[in-house]
């Protein structure tokens, strides 16, 4: 992961930016106070965090890739950048009020040892945000339709709502709520399936550099055999009912609010 995200954080914020309703949901499901102390663990270049800091709030941002620390590192912010994993945190035990995972389980090599460490530093009373992607959810991504592969292979990857939850009560935690996620057409942090109403934004090389599946499961002939059918099909309108044959309810990602077990 770490050199997956040194190659990726080149150029991430020109295309991952925090996005309004996304962080309003993280901020009202943490719930934070001004007097707490709170870790965004897989944070990236730090744009939710720098939401959070922007907002009087106290945060700890770790991540193992260097490159993205660097870019997290710029600009005014009070926030403490350190370099870490999950599974492997460097602070003292129940130290942090509150937690936020967002977008970063699948690229955790344990989840067992990730919650493990996660809980030690977590207060009894704190909140732990996960906001992830299930395979059940991604099964319904018309992406299927053009890039079989590469979805394949990203939801092999992805811990299923099963995992979580049991890799969580292993380790004292339990969900205590759940949130669906469905993509809104003004979403402006462009993750996987960010073009979900907007198929062209997959033709723009930037906003696939920032995403994993393409710039690191994807494989390039598929990539590109998969943009000419896409391209073919929204200009013969063939792109609504393939659209169309993928909806559904389970929403297209998941908010998760967490607490620890009395």
């Amino acid at each position: 992961m770490h050199e997956k995200y040194d190659l990726i954080g080149t150029n991430y914020n020109t295309t991952r930016k925090a996005d309004p309703y996304i962080f309003s949901r993280l901020l009202n499901l943490l719930n934070p106070s001004k007097n707490g102390m709170y870790l965004d663990i897989g944070c990236g270049t730090g744009n939710y965090t720098k939401e959070f800091d922007k907002k009087g709030y106290r945060f700890i941002g770790i991540d193992p890739s260097l490159e993205m620390l660097n870019k997290a590192k710029k600009g005014d912010n009070k926030v403490k950048w350190e370099i870490g994993k999950a599974e492997t945190l460097n602070l003292p035990n129940n130290s942090i009020d509150g937690i936020v995972a967002s977008l970063t389980l699948h690229h955790w090599s344990s989840l067992d040892k990730g919650f493990a460490s996660l809980r030690k530093v977590l207060r009894s009373n704190g909140n732990l945000i996960i906001f992830t992607a299930s395979p059940k959810q991604m099964q319904g991504y018309w992406l299927h339709h053009y890039f079989p592969k590469m979805l394949q292979d990203s939801m092999i990857q992805m811990p299923s709502f099963e995992e979580i939850k049991t890799n969580l009560n292993k380790n004292g935690l339990t969900i205590v709520n759940t949130e669906k996620y469905f993509i809104k057409p003004d979403l402006e942090d462009l993750f996987l399936y960010s073009g979900k109403h907007n198929p062209k934004l997959y033709f723009e090389s930037k906003v696939r550099h920032g995403i994993s599946s393409f710039s690191s499961l994807s494989n390039a002939l598929e990539v590109e055999k998969g943009l000419k059918s896409l391209e073919k099909d929204i200009a013969s309108g063939n792109i609504n009912d393939i659209i169309k044959n993928y909806e559904n309810t389970d929403g297209d990602y998941l908010f998760l609010v967490v607490k620890t077990i009395d």
